[in-house]
């Protein structure tokens, strides 16, 4: 049996598979992360709950860089080491994998069902080439698929790092506004992910200067409130504030099709994407995307499309896991 696990900052989801060609789990579980001090503690959690599982190969997606079989998660302070895994599972180090979660969502797309994704543009028909996968949620995740002539090879990359570039007045004054927050660095990730949900709403609401502004109570889930009261349109600067992050998200994405030259298409995953999938689709996120100047035109040939299946990173540590000796 394999163990395939989906290790995000938010949520972590383990499940178990028989090694033949099938992607329904036998058995599987959805663990709050952060209520666990280390994966190990989690471990423990899944195997008092799932005992006597025999297993032969495990493989995790995790959010952070994975380095000779090690990684320091990016958004909670875990340590995973395959050497360590292995021990605890009773199993070969060889037989224990790790994998960048966005590089794992890309081994997994080729397995999610063509109904689970939506067209935002066609592109090209059949086109063929590198691919990219851009990943919003806890944090941002990036990833391409090169295309060797033959077939697609995964690769992570933490591109969501990189510096947040503003393009015009109101960009730079969220920037700035970031910048207090995060003074050493301000990331693409701090803007485009769950928690640059709530501070795209924090710097609206400021700029403003409406007092009387709604805020999210303490201690809810901001970004999810935010996102609730926009998608309901309930209140014009949590519209505005989900707006500017499509707005965001699209040009990141046509910076990353750029970089990877992913003439075969890009795709948008990750957990926050499903959620505001009307917001996605009403036309600002593609216009961003394609506003690269003399580019726009190379854009427009690209396919680009959502992924609305959470699932891509488990199944592409299942797949990873299956291909190992």
């Amino acid at each position: 049996m394999i163990l395939a696990g989906d290790l995000g900052g938010t949520h972590t989801r383990l499940a178990i598979f028989p090694p033949a060609p099938d992607t329904e789990a036998v058995a599987s579980a959805h663990f709050a992360s952060a209520d666990y001090p280390d994966f190990a503690a989690l471990l423990d959690a899944f195997r008092t709950r799932h005992p006597g599982l025999a297993l032969t190969h495990c493989a995790l997606a995790v959010a952070g860089p994975v380095l000779d079989g090690r990684c320091h998660a990016t958004n909670l302070p875990w340590y995973l080491d395959t050497r360590e895994i292995a021990r605890a599972l009773d199993l070969a180090p060889g037989a224990v994998a790790l994998l960048n979660d966005v590089e794992a969502a890309a081994l997994g797309l080729p397995v999610v069902p063509a109904e689970r994704f939506a067209v935002l543009q066609r592109g090209t028909p059949g086109a063929c080439g590198n691919q990219a996968l851009i990943a919003p949620g806890t944090g941002l995740g990036e990833a391409i698929l090169y295309w060797d002539g033959t077939r697609h090879h995964a690769f992570a990359t933490e591109g969501g790092h990189c510096d947040f570039a503003p393009r015009d007045e109101l960009e730079a004054a969220l920037l700035h506004h970031a910048a207090r927050r995060f003074p050493a660095h301000v990331s693409v990730e701090r803007l485009i992910s769950g928690p640059g949900i709530a501070l795209i709403h924090e710097f609206l609401c400021t700029r403003s200067g409406d007092h009387a502004a709604w805020t999210p109570p303490s201690g809810a889930d901001a970004n999810a409130a935010i996102s609730a009261r926009a998608l309901a349109r309930e209140d014009p600067l949590c519209a505005q504030a989900l707006a500017l992050y499509a707005t965001l998200l699209g040009a990141e994405a046509g910076n990353l099709a750029l970089k990877a030259m992913a003439v075969g298409g890009v795709i948008i995953a990750g957990g926050i994407a499903p959620k505001i999938f009307p917001v996605l689709s009403d036309g600002v996120l593609l216009e961003n995307f394609l506003a690269k100047g003399r580019f726009r035109e190379l854009l427009q040939q690209i396919p680009l499309r959502v992924c609305l299946d959470e699932c891509a990173p488990l199944l592409g540590a299942l797949r990873r896991a299956r291909e190992m000796p």
